[in-house]
Parts: C-alpha cells; structure tokens; sequence
C-alpha cells in the first residue's frame, strides 16, 4: 500500500520540521541567577505553594456555590458536600502555613 502525500502536505511538514529544528538548535541556555542551591529549592518551594494556593482558592470559591446553590435548593448532600468543599479549599489554601506552624 503505497501512501503519497500532496505538494501542500510535503511543504507544511518541510516547514514543521525546520521551525522544530530551528527552536531546538537555536535556544540560548539558560543558567540559574545564583549558585547556591537552597535558593533554588526554596524558588521551587514557592513556585509550588503558589500553584497549590491557586488550586485551593478555586475549591473554596466552588464550594461557596456549591453551598449557596444548596441553600437555594434546600438539598441537604448537596450542602454537606459544599461545607466539605470549603473546608478543604481553606486547608489547601493554607497549607503553607500550617505546614510552617507544624514543622516550626
């Protein structure tokens, strides 16, 4: 079975192939600001808890419609389900702290 591809075809993956190329051979290195690498590790450290902060601020504003929905609609799971929902946005959004509070 013989597969042939179109003029147009051939010229697209031509052009994908060297813009792929070209960004792999072409990239400046980078080198971390510091050398030290407890910097990095804490960089990361924040970087992380940013990104986990996020997540739980969204669980917590989804579990507050979640609530309101269910004092709307007088359904008793669906409220349990939005204060559990909220309960776990405030302990993911804090986690940074009650990690530090823990550990010291």
């Amino acid at each position: 079975m013989k597969h042939s591809m179109s003029k147009r075809a051939k010229t697209l993956f031509a052009l994908w192939t060297l813009s792929v190329l070209t960004l792999t051979l072409f990239v400046p290195t980078a080198f971390a600001a510091s050398n030290d690498p407890i910097t990095v590790i804490n960089n990361l450290s924040d970087f992380i808890f940013s990104i986990i902060r996020a997540i739980g601020l969204i669980l917590l504003g989804f579990g507050i419609l979640q609530l309101g929905l269910s004092l709307k609609s007088h359904d008793p799971g669906q409220r349990a389900n939005g204060m559990l929902t909220v309960a776990g946005g405030i302990i993911i959004t804090f986690t940074k702290e009650i990690l530090t509070l823990i550990t010291g």
